[in-house]
């Protein structure tokens, strides 16, 4: 089954990302929510980069930080707070470390026959916000979710 990711600009303050994926809501979670699985498929490998660290504190109220890096001189960070944690279904977390001009990130998944649809959904506070953030991380999402994909038949099989 062929995979398509989707990015649009849904407003002057919104971009949605969607997919489907050939698993279950539950391993879609899991890639999401632990340090370990999603360490192997967030960055773009195509970037040069690596997912230096990984910290994630998955529950409401919780933090999680990212840190990103070509080589130590030139890591950044990416860090925020969870607002909502519903299992196998949905989370939303902040993206603080653009202060004011942060997003606040919402991630549904939709389980039909064993298929799931992932909702991602970036709201800025305005459109200067989204217009600053550019399309570069949103480009990226093609890949990014190919290589969640990737995983997923990996802990499927495993898991099969």
């Amino acid at each position: 089954m062929s995979q398509r990711t989707t990015v649009q600009r849904k407003s002057d303050r919104e971009v949605v990302v969607t997919r489907t994926v050939d698993a279950p809501a539950r391993l879609v979670f899991e890639a999401w929510t632990k340090a370990d699985l999603f360490q192997q498929w967030w960055v773009p490998k195509s970037m040069g980069m690596t997912l230096r660290s990984c910290e994630l504190d998955v529950r409401v109220g919780g933090g999680y930080r990212l840190v990103f890096g070509a080589d130590p001189a030139g890591t950044m960070a990416f860090f925020g707070k969870y607002l909502e944690v519903v299992p196998s279904s949905r989370l939303v977390w902040t993206n603080e470390e653009n202060g004011d001009a942060g997003s606040v990130t919402t991630l549904t998944l939709d389980e039909r026959d064993g298929k799931t649809l992932i909702v991602l959904t970036e709201c800025y506070p305005t459109k200067e916000a989204l217009d600053a953030a550019g399309t570069g991380a949103q480009d990226a999402m093609h890949e990014t979710f190919g290589q969640l994909d990737e995983l997923l038949v990996t802990l499927g099989a495993a898991a099969g």
